[in-house]
């Protein structure tokens, strides 16, 4: 085998390497839920008084907010809670004097100011918590 040849093939195999490399990052990445986002806020469209925490998937929570009634929302700023960057979390629905909520939906948590939105809708033991955005 030529010199030049070696060189070409060190070259390809170098190329072929990083290749690999970007890719093995970007299937990391993308096994990340969506949306990525730094705070949660939950609207209360539902017929009854509530509060809510954030809870990551390895169960790590977050304090709840102040309780509040319909037609009225609560935001979370993951970046002061500690729950670690990157973590997949939704928020975790109490009603007063009823039942305890969690949507099925995760996102991820990014330090990049934007909001992940959830409805609440329905009656103290019979409710949904839906990601609207």
């Amino acid at each position: 085998m030529t010199f030049r040849a070696r060189l070409v093939g060190a070259a390809l195999a170098g190329t072929l390497a990083a290749g690999a490399s970007a890719l093995a990052g970007a299937s990391a990445a993308s096994a990340q839920a969506e949306p990525c986002v730094q705070r949660i806020a939950v609207v209360n469209n539902a017929a009854f008084v509530m509060s809510f925490s954030v809870q990551a998937s390895n169960g790590l929570e977050t304090a709840n907010t102040d309780t509040y009634p319909i037609n009225q929302s609560r935001t979370i700023d993951l970046t002061t809670t500690a729950l670690p960057v990157s973590a997949d979390v939704r928020p975790v629905v109490d009603a007063v004097a009823g039942a305890t909520r969690t949507p099925s939906s995760f996102v991820s948590y990014c330090e990049n100011g934007q909001t992940a939105t959830y409805s609440v809708t329905g009656t103290t033991y019979d409710y949904s918590v839906t990601l609207i955005g």
